[in-house]
C-alpha cells in the first residue's frame, strides 16, 4: 500500500508478466479496471484513487493530481506500462513527463487534460456545458452537482442507479472540484509542447468516437505534441469505454505492444 504524502491508498496486485500501473476515472474505484486487466492477463497494480474505494479520504490540502500521481509513483517497481483512463489517464501522463524512469510505455484512455484543448471550439463548448455543474457546488447541492456529472461523463442513467451507487458519487464529487485547476489550469505546464515532446516512450491514446467532442481536441494536441503517439478510436464508444468496450481496448494496446515492443 503507497503512503503518498500521508495518504493511505489501497491497491491491489493481480496477475503476471508484464508490470502495469492501472489508474481509474473519478469517482470509480479500482474494481472499475479488473475486467481489463483481466483481459490482457499482465501483471496489474490496480489503485483506488485518494478518497476512492478503500483509500483514504483526500485531506482537502494536497493538490488532488499530484497526490495521485504520487500514488502511482511509490507504485511502480522499476519501469511499468502506465494505463490510465479519464482522471487517471491525466495522472498517467504527468507521472510519465515528471518521473520517466517510472514509465515503459503509456496508454490513456479518454484524458481529461481540458488545458490541451484550450483554443478549441470544443474547449469553450466544455467550460460552456459545465457551468451548471459548477453552480450547483456554489449552492452546496452536491446531490445535483453528482447528478450532472453523471449524464455528463457516464454512460449510465441517473434514474437508474442505487441509492448506494448515488450516494458513493454524492460523497466524492468534491473531488472532480479538486482535481479541476490541475486538468484545466496545468499549471505545472505538463501539456506544453516543451515537456510533452521530450517524452522517449510509445504513448496509445484511446477514445470512444460517441464521447465529448472535447476529447478528441485533447487527443489531436498530445498526438501532435508526443513523438512517439498514436491515437485510436472505437467508433461505437462513449466516454467509459474503459468499462464498456474492455475487448476492442485490450486489442489495440496488445497490438501496440508488438508493434514497439
Amino acid at each position: 500500500m503507497p503512503d503518498a504524502f500521508g495518504h493511505d491508498i489501497h491497491s491491489v496486485t493481480v496477475g503476471s508478466g508484464e508490470p502495469t500501473v492501472m489508474l481509474h476515472c473519478m469517482l470509480a474505484r479500482h474494481q472499475a479496471m479488473l475486467p481489463l486487466s483481466k483481459a490482457l492477463g499482465w501483471q496489474a497494480t490496480l489503485l483506488d484513487l485518494p478518497g476512492h474505494g478503500r483509500s483514504a479520504d483526500w485531506d482537502g490540502k494536497s493538490e488532488y493530481q499530484s497526490l495521485t500521481v504520487e500514488a502511482a509513483r511509490q507504485s511502480c517497481n522499476g519501469p511499468a506500462h502506465i494505463i490510465g483512463h479519464s482522471f487517471g489517464a491525466t495522472a498517467a501522463l504527468r507521472l510519465a513527463v515528471e518521473s520517466p524512469e517510472c514509465v515503459s510505455r503509456l496508454t490513456l484512455i479518454e484524458p481529461v487534460f481540458f488545458a490541451a484543448a484550450k483554443g478549441t471550439a470544443a474547449f469553450t463548448a466544455h467550460m460552456k456545458a459545465f457551468r451548471p455543474f459548477v453552480a450547483a457546488m456554489l449552492m452546496g447541492d452536491e446531490a445535483r452537482a453528482a447528478e450532472i456529472f453523471n449524464a455528463q461523463w457516464s454512460d449510465s442513467d441517473w434514474t437508474a442507479l442505487s441509492d448506494r451507487q448515488k450516494d458513493y458519487l454524492i460523497q466524492r464529487i468534491h473531488l472532480v472540484v479538486a482535481g479541476g485547476a490541475a486538468i484545466e489550469e496545468d499549471a505545472d505546464g505538463v501539456t506544453s509542447a516543451a515537456r510533452l515532446g521530450a517524452l522517449d516512450v510509445p504513448v496509445t491514446l484511446i477514445r470512444g468516437g460517441q464521447t465529448q467532442p472535447v476529447i478528441k481536441a485533447i487527443h489531436d494536441t498530445l498526438v501532435a505534441r508526443i513523438p512517439q503517439a498514436t491515437d485510436h478510436v472505437v467508433e461505437e464508444a462513449g466516454h467509459m469505454i474503459a468499462l464498456t468496450h474492455v475487448a476492442q481496448i485490450a486489442a489495440i494496446i496488445r497490438a501496440a505492444d508488438q508493434e514497439t515492443g
